[in-house]
């Protein structure tokens, strides 16, 4: 009975803030505003296969993909670097790749901003050498760069929580047995490894395909991901039909990602990051 109650907080909490909210996103997306109220319509749901709402989609995909791909590629090997370190050192390593993540969200991509600006520190470089000063803003590759910046510690913790757990036992038998170190790496060490690679991949991709701070900070507006036109649509055109359905397709597609990846992390040993 005191089970029962305990929980009650919890299913209070989970009604008013998850259940409640994808309900009323349901609602919305499947309805229009009429004289009399609310009307059934898929109206808002055709608008999704509209050309310039599917190329922003793709786009939006295909970035949080490379972001996510240059994430893996860069974190990686910084996961893995960090469990070969003395304890002192790797402990101090682990906090000052954490502390950015202790700042605002949005105060790290203003620094970004400032970075790459015309008057920013890279140019200021340039400049003191006598070089021609870059455009490093309000082009894809500022986004991307963002992108990267903000998510990489999401990559990396999973994966280096995972290595530091590994069993070394496994490696020194491996070695023992006279395997070279590039074998230990692909045949223990990586295999041992992918729940923490497919939790860093989930926990990379699902903010990176919604955001919409770091394309409005640093692409200038010239490149719209699909988390900028769900925010117009609640903030700016009052469509919030249109958002609710936007809403609705990126959550449904994330979930049948988040499943695919789940199923891969199953069927390996071992845990990620939580």
């Amino acid at each position: 009975m005191m089970k029962r109650y305990s929980s009650a907080p919890y299913l209070v909490w989970s009604a008013l803030f998850i259940i409640i909210p994808l309900l009323m996103i349901l609602f919305l997306a499947f309805t229009k505003t009429t004289e009399a109220g609310y009307a059934f319509s898929l109206e808002s749901v055709f608008r999704l296969f509209d050309p310039l709402v599917m190329r922003i989609g793709i786009r939006s995909f295909v970035m949080a993909l490379v972001a996510t791909a240059l994430c893996l590629v860069l974190g990686y090997p910084v996961a893995y670097m960090l469990t070969k370190l003395p304890a002192r050192v790797e402990k101090w390593l682990v906090v000052l790749l954490v502390l950015p993540m202790w700042m605002n969200f949005l105060l790290r991509t203003y620094a970004i901003q400032y970075l790459l600006g015309p008057t920013g520190l890279v140019n200021q470089v340039m400049m003191s050498m006598d070089l021609p000063t870059l455009n490093l803003l309000f082009n894809e590759g500022a986004v991307l760069f963002g992108m990267v910046y903000n998510y990489i510690p999401f990559m990396i913790l999973p994966i280096y929580t995972v290595i530091s757990k590994m069993d070394n036992k496994l490696i020194e038998a491996a070695e023992d047995l006279g395997a070279t170190g590039r074998r230990v790496f692909t045949h223990i060490i990586l295999p041992l490894s992918l729940p923490g690679v497919f939790s860093g991949i989930t926990m990379t991709f699902m903010p990176a395909v919604s955001t919409f701070v770091i394309s409005a900070l640093l692409g200038g507006g010239k490149y719209d991901l699909i988390g900028n036109l769900i925010e117009r649509q609640f903030t700016l055109s009052y469509d919030w039909h249109f958002g609710s359905a936007l809403s609705m397709v990126l959550m449904i597609i994330i979930l049948l990602l988040m499943t695919v990846l789940g199923r891969f992390e199953g069927e390996s040993e071992g845990g990620g990051l939580w």
